[in-house]
């Protein structure tokens, strides 16, 4: 009888650690749902600024794999990691950021998203809003 029992709570434990999660980009993901998986930020940038910020870093660290013009959204994947990064002005000055970034397993990796975090403000405080891919070389 506790066999039955053990085994009935493992499984309830178990649909209920597991479920979807909404991602900045406005759809679900399977993953572990009550994590904290998002990290933002506002500068005083215009969103085109920050976008061309966004995209050279998210290529660096990874593969650009798509971007939403309308909803302000570029989706990425840095190594086995999927990373969602939404921006969205607040007011004339102010443009707010949102990156998001979840493991393969549905887990969230709040580090790097952090990091790419901190990549986009270096990015935007250097002054280089030029791509990466396009910068000179040195021989």
């Amino acid at each position: 009888m506790k066999t039955k029992w053990f085994v009935f709570a493992a499984s309830l434990a178990a649909v209920l650690i597991s479920g979807c999660v909404n991602t900045v980009d406005g759809h679900r993901q399977a993953g572990v749902p009550f994590v904290a998986d998002k990290i933002e930020s506002r500068f005083e940038r215009t969103p085109q600024e920050i976008t061309t910020a966004a995209k050279d870093v998210l290529i660096y660290n990874g593969k650009l794999t798509s971007e939403d013009v309308l909803k302000g959204t570029l989706e990425a994947a840095v190594d086995t990691r999927t990373v969602w990064v939404k921006i969205e002005p607040v007011d004339e000055k102010v443009t707010r950021v949102l990156v998001q970034t979840r493991t393969k397993g549905g887990g969230a990796d709040r580090a790097l998203a952090s990091e790419i975090n901190t990549q986009i403000a270096v990015r935007l405080a250097s002054g280089n809003l030029t791509p990466a891919a396009s910068a000179p070389r040195s021989p």
